[in-house]
């Protein structure tokens, strides 16, 4: 659900971010959003081949989400700066989590979220240089 959830946490910060940064933060947003779907897409392809159907129904994820997401309405660049790194690194936290719990039941499925966690990690270090030294 992290995956799903970050998309649309990307995806709206996308669509209402203002601010002197804005065309950098706008095309950086776009760059986790697609990264979060083909990630998903790719998680919820290796839940059904180990037989376990995904449910990515809307209220599915929106029952089951947790990250930080932005405020309604506009948003400031350095806020969505900040709303992104923080989402990504709850994500990255909890994938973490599932890396360790697939070390010994199913090696290809640790693998595959090394690679995805690998992935965020970049991203979030990207946003987090975007507000460095962090404001306040």
């Amino acid at each position: 659900m992290d995956l799903l959830g970050l998309s649309l946490i990307g995806k709206q910060a996308h669509w209402n971010v203002v601010g002197p940064r804005f065309r950098s933060i706008h095309l950086q947003l776009d760059e986790v959003v697609s990264a979060a779907r083909n990630f998903a897409d790719t998680v919820a392809e290796r839940s059904a081949a180990l037989g376990v159907p995904p449910d990515g129904r809307p209220e599915t994820v929106a029952k089951a989400f947790t990250l930080p997401a932005p405020k309604e309405g506009w948003v400031r660049d350095s806020d969505a700066v900040q709303v992104m790194a923080e989402s990504l690194q709850d994500a990255i936290a909890r994938l973490r989590e599932r890396i360790d719990a697939t070390e010994k039941a199913d090696l290809v499925t640790q693998d595959l979220l090394i690679g995805i966690t690998a992935e965020l990690e970049k991203q979030r270090w990207m946003f987090d240089a975007e507000n460095f030294p962090r404001e306040g």
